[in-house]
């Protein structure tokens, strides 16, 4: 299944202060992940935004509504969970 992905404008400034060769691995991770939640996802148990895909040391914490995917933060590790 291939979903639609949307970025809450905090998350383009997270993704636009990255740096450029981070800044494409995280694009094309969350491009892999569009197509039937593909690569390191993880459902969080406790916490708004419901999953987690893991890129390297970075996390981009999202939501599903229906076919969509819905970007909230992309977070260096130390920093996503607070």
């Amino acid at each position: 299944m291939k979903y639609a992905v949307k970025f809450k404008p905090r998350a383009v400034k997270d993704v636009e202060s990255l740096t450029p060769p981070i800044r494409s691995r995280v694009i094309k991770k969350i491009e892999e992940m569009s197509d039937n939640l593909k690569g390191d996802v993880k459902h969080l148990t406790d916490s708004t935004p419901e999953f987690r895909l893991r890129v390297g040391d970075y996390r981009v914490l999202f939501e599903m509504e229906g076919e969509t995917i819905i970007v909230y933060r992309v977070r260096h590790r130390k920093e996503a969970y607070r």
